[in-house]
């Protein structure tokens, strides 16, 4: 046996013909939509991505080069095109449309049989506000989605801004905001009700962020409400259709400010990809712009795409 890195894998010509029909049909609506494609390298100084968002810079890979400076892997791509918009087109007039197809590489669980090497499809739109240029990022989503085959899939909506208000309203802060807001990204309910009665807080805190639904789960979402509300009408029909609230709804990525999805299939356990707004990140780079995009794993969207063939 001549093993390779744990999380990697090998891909053989059967499979590379059914991923490269996923991706050419992915990057057929990105261009058609206007969206025009980047590369940018895999390895990127780990400074910049601490400048972009200090939890993103949690490498699989790191490395020095020859004159001492850290080097790493990317570990996502929404950081690298926000670096190449404030340097490369700081003097262009937004809106910006950008798309990818690359790797990136991910400090994972192999025992869990998670890829530490991920082939990302993705779209950045930069200076569109909100909320059209999120619905235009999301309709986007569905029709590529769709373009590759996949039938069954859902898009569960929330907000990054919906529980950090709901621990401000109940005066949660410090290093007790920091573990309910673990909780909430682990999906850990149980241990967020532990931590939420511990604190003797408002059960708020435990009973809104379990709420997924349509749009009658929004009358508990406070301020939110609106602006999802606001959102989803602007969604064509065949999109809305795809959508389910979810209150609870966090990523794992520091920089979101507004409205955050994820894809779900219920041919595969976990998500597809995801993305939503960040309207702070460009400003950390020297060009303040609202900003939103996501991510499509494309692995993941093969299997789920054979999952349903075979249902």
């Amino acid at each position: 046996m001549h093993p390779i890195p744990s999380g990697t894998r090998d891909v053989l010509p059967d499979e590379m013909r059914e991923l490269r029909a996923i991706t050419d049909a992915m990057l057929g609506v990105f261009h058609e939509a206007g969206y025009g494609e980047v590369y940018t390298p895999a390895l990127e100084l780990e400074s910049v991505l601490r400048t972009g968002d200090a939890d993103a810079a949690r490498p699989a890979y790191r490395l020095f080069d020859e004159t001492g400076q850290v080097l790493v892997l990317r570990s996502d791509m929404t950081i690298p095109i926000a670096r190449v918009v404030a340097t490369r087109y700081a003097d262009v007039e937004p809106p910006l449309r950008l798309c990818y197809l690359q790797r990136a590489y991910r400090a994972v669980r192999p025992q869990r049989g998670e890829a530490r090497e991920q082939l990302q499809a993705g779209i950045e739109l930069f200076g569109a506000g909100t909320p059209e240029g999120t619905a235009e990022a999301i309709t986007l989503c569905a029709r590529a989605l769709g373009a590759a085959g996949l039938r069954g899939y859902r898009i569960a909506l929330g907000s990054a801004g919906l529980y950090p208000a709901l621990l401000d309203e109940a005066g949660v802060h410090g290093e007790a905001r920091a573990a309910l807001l673990h909780e909430l990204v682990t999906r850990d309910f149980v241990g967020l009700a532990r931590e939420v009665r511990a604190l003797d807080a408002d059960e708020r805190l435990v009973t809104v962020p379990q709420l997924r639904g349509g749009l009658e789960v929004l009358e508990a979402a406070g301020d939110a409400a609106g602006a999802l509300r606001e959102l989803h009408g602007l969604l064509p029909a065949d999109v809305q259709e795809r959508i389910i609230f979810d209150l609870g709804l966090l990523r794992d990525l520091g920089y979101y400010t507004g409205a955050i999805f994820e894809v779900l299939d219920p041919a595969l356990g976990v998500a597809l990809g995801g993305g939503g707004r960040y309207d702070e990140l460009l400003g950390r780079f020297g060009r303040p712009l609202p900003a939103v995009g996501w991510t499509l794993e494309v692995g993941r969207v093969h299997v789920a795409l054979v999952g349903e063939r075979r249902g």
